[in-house]
Order: structure tokens, then sequence, then C-alpha cells
């Protein structure tokens, strides 16, 4: 589904990707991790057209990325960090994205539904906590039923139900044959989301493994220990 071949891209004299080759397909639940500078989120705006790579390419469905912007469509993107118009309110800031992708696919609300925000759409963006406001990134990621999800700490300042819900939602829509790619330092969170991993460093591909293969190879059942592993062997 997602091709990314010979990437690189400097910012001035600064490399932050070297050579990033991946090949992500239908169906897989990727945690894309590393420690901070190493590149994922270089990587992750590359993918959504953010950032534009000096050299390699990037295909989406057989299909080059560069100039085109409609594949963008097909993913759903919730940050770290979901930045909105203060004195909006959670219904016109949903209503308001809706007019904007005028999709004609089916809505998906399940989230918006079990996170109960329709009792809170007068509630304005600033008043909110920083976990209502994940909510919101979580629901607009998902309200368009995308082929792809990038979710970027998706479960960072969520409570224990909200974060349940979201994982819930994740593990559905891998069923249904969607890829998704996860960034997030609490590994331990991962264990019964995740069939693959990514590992970058230096702005590179350390390495990229099935879960049951690193798992396998390192004899381990934790994924936080199997990478402390191979880190430490290398």
């Amino acid at each position: 589904m997602i091709e990314i071949k010979n990437i690189y891209k400097k910012f001035g004299k600064l490399e932050v990707l070297s050579n990033v080759n991946l090949s992500c397909k239908k169906g897989e639940c990727i945690a894309l991790i590393g420690p901070n500078g190493c590149g994922k989120t270089t990587l992750i705006k590359s993918i959504l057209g953010m950032v534009l790579p000096d050299k390699g390419s990037i295909e989406f469905n057989g299909k080059t990325v560069l100039k085109e912007y409609l594949y963008r469509e097909n993913i759903g993107y919730m940050p770290q960090i979901g930045r909105y118009p203060d004195n909006m309110t959670i219904g016109q800031i949903i209503e308001m994205i809706k007019k904007i992708r005028n999709s004609t696919n089916e809505l998906d609300e399940d989230l918006l539904k079990a996170f109960e925000l329709e009792k809170m759409f007068d509630k304005k963006m600033r008043t909110l906590s920083g976990g209502t406001t994940q909510k919101v990134s979580a629901v607009l990621a998902f309200l368009f039923n995308p082929d792809v999800l990038i979710l970027d700490e998706p479960t960072a300042g969520l409570d224990p139900l909200a974060s349940e819900i979201l994982k819930e939602k994740i593990i559905k829509e891998k069923e249904k044959g969607k890829l998704i790619f996860i960034t997030s330092h609490l590994l331990s969170e991962l264990d019964d989301l995740i069939t693959e991993i990514i590992f970058m460093q230096d702005g590179k591909v350390f390495f990229h493994k099935k879960v049951e293969v690193l798992k396998s190879e390192t004899k381990e059942d934790k994924i936080s220990r199997a990478i402390a592993q191979i880190l430490k062997k290398n």
C-alpha cells in the first residue's frame, strides 16, 4: 500500500532521513519508534506530503505521491498535540472539517459516540483539557473512514477508559484490513495492538520486523524487552 524508496532529507546541513526504504501493507498495525530526533516525525510528514524529500520516492497504492494531493483523502492523521481555533466549539470544529473534506464516504462516528463528545459540542476548544482535545483529534482521524491511519502518541493524555476505547477501535480497524502507523514511547501499551515494528535511529531504519519474529529471535514475550535486547547487542 505504501512504498518508501531511498528517501533522503536534509534541513540545512543536518541529514534527518538517510536512505529510508520501507514497504507497508494493508492489515498491518506498525509501531514507528526510536529515540527523539531519529527522523520519525519527518518520515510521517513526508508520507502526509507536509515535507518533500530531497531524493527518493513515496508511492501510495502503486502511484507516486509527488505533486499529488488527493491520496491524502485516504489517510487519517491524529497529531500528538492538536491545534484548533480557541473560540470554536467542539461541534463547530467537527462540522467545519466535514464541510472542508466534503467526503462521500460513510462517516465513522464510533469514537464520537464512545467518547460521548456530542454532550460537549457547545464547549469551546480553549476550555478543554489535553485529554479531551486528544479525543477530538482521534474522532477526526477516524471520521472519514480512511484506508490508512497515522496516530502520533495516540493515548498520551487520555484517561484509562478512553485509552482502552481507542485501542479497541484501532484493533477493529486493523481487522478490517486498514494500514495503521502508531508512534509511541509507551511500548507496554502496544503489545496487544501491533503486528510490525520499525525502529529508527539517526535518520535510518535500524530494523523493520514482524512482532512474532522479533519475539522469537530474542526469546522475549514483551516488545520493550525484545527491543532493549537488540539494542544492547548493537
